[in-house]
């Protein structure tokens, strides 16, 4: 599975399919308007091109097309204790019908921070 930013500049790459599509309602998250496929750098999720970071705490920085501003990504900015660096992808990037299927997992990261359950709604029903 691939995406890539509006001008093209910026792609990232998933190896396989996602279990699901994380829409998030923090505050960086629901201002972005996107949705996020996790993973770790160089173990299935690669992205390439130039990008423009910006980070608001010490946890994640969300990763930018300089040229069009698409956001394609967040990164750990440290690693796990095994070595790996967390990534997430923006499937938003993605052509809509290589994501459509992909059923939509709610995480609250504004007030409870944690998984609320599945509704049954796929990537198609947030596009459409």
């Amino acid at each position: 599975m691939e995406g890539s930013c509006l001008c093209g500049a910026v792609r990232w790459r998933f190896e396989g399919v996602p279990e699901g599509a994380t829409a998030c309602n923090c505050t960086a998250c629901r201002r972005y308007g996107t949705l996020w496929a996790y993973g770790y750098e160089g173990e299935g999720v690669q992205v390439s091109g130039t990008t423009r970071p910006y980070s608001r705490g010490s946890a994640l920085s969300f990763d930018f097309c300089p040229t069009c501003g698409c956001l394609a990504c967040w990164r750990a900015l440290q690693r796990q204790a095994d070595g790996r660096l967390r990534i997430a992808v923006n499937l938003r990037l993605a052509e809509p019908a290589d994501v459509a299927a992909i059923p939509i997992d709610h995480f609250d990261g504004l007030d409870r921070f944690e998984d609320l359950p599945r509704d049954g709604k796929c990537v198609a029903d947030y596009w459409f």
